[in-house]
């Protein structure tokens, strides 16, 4: 098998194809949790913060750029908690809990358990109840 022949059978192998879905999905998901933190959540922690934007703050005479690392921690830590609740509480929200259903039942004769089908026990052969 040639190279191309390779290359054709590896990137379009169902596995490649749902990977470039999900970069594609995931790039417009990071477009919206920035625009929630940029412009929903940090307007909010400046306003609350004595001195406006805090991202500013320099510690003298170094002139070390305080603000735009706690800037960027904090956006860390808001970006990461948004995607837990998105990803992990939503989903879960989302996706419904089918309880399992029994698939045996007891003989009300010998105590055996049996399949939920069953017409008969096959411990002592009495005839089992109809579904009810």
């Amino acid at each position: 098998m040639g190279m191309w022949q390779e290359f054709k059978a590896f990137a379009f192998k169902g596995n490649v194809m749902d990977l470039a879905v999900a970069v594609v999905i995931g790039a417009a998901f990071s477009k919206i949790v920035n625009a929630l933190v940029e412009q929903v959540v940090m307007p909010l922690l400046n306003a609350i913060t004595p001195g406006g934007d805090w991202r500013t703050l320099t510690v003298t005479p170094l002139k070390l750029g305080l603000g735009p690392f706690l800037g960027a921690v904090v956006d860390f830590l808001l970006i990461s908690f948004v995607i837990f609740v998105v990803v992990v509480k939503l989903r879960g929200m989302m996706e419904k809990k089918e309880e399992a259903k029994p698939t045996t039942k007891t003989c009300p004769e010998c105590l055996e358990t049996i399949p939920l089908q069953a017409k008969r026990c096959k411990a002592c052969t009495s005839v089992q109840p109809g579904p009810a």
